[in-house]
């Protein structure tokens, strides 16, 4: 699941901050993780991406896992002080994503 949404009214310490630990949250340390990974680049745009990797055992649960994950991306950002906006979600059922050659190799 990524959760996406834009900072909103930082103030200049809290962009500093987060400048400060951009190198922590590039794009090239992202991953699906159970406990999220963050990414941004605040020095050229306002927006966040969050990752989550989470499980659904039925397709009603995917609503469940899906709102947890936002619910997860609003508390981080609450808890440092960080007002934001616009937060979506998008969740992908990978059982349905096609396999490359790879993994078709690997099952075979």
């Amino acid at each position: 699941m990524t959760v996406k949404g834009a900072f909103d009214a930082l103030t200049a310490d809290q962009r500093a901050a987060l400048l400060k630990d951009a190198a922590q949250h590039d794009v090239a340390f992202a991953a699906f993780t159970a406990a999220g990974s963050l990414t941004y680049d605040i020095a050229t745009r306002p927006f966040f991406t969050f990752r989550y990797e989470g499980t659904a055992e039925q397709d009603s649960d995917i609503v469940k896992v899906t709102a947890a994950a936002e619910t997860a991306a609003a508390q981080w950002m609450t808890a440092r002080g960080y007002a934001y906006k616009n937060l979506t979600s998008q969740t992908t059922d990978m059982s349905l994503v096609p396999l490359g050659p790879r993994g078709r190799r690997e099952i075979a």
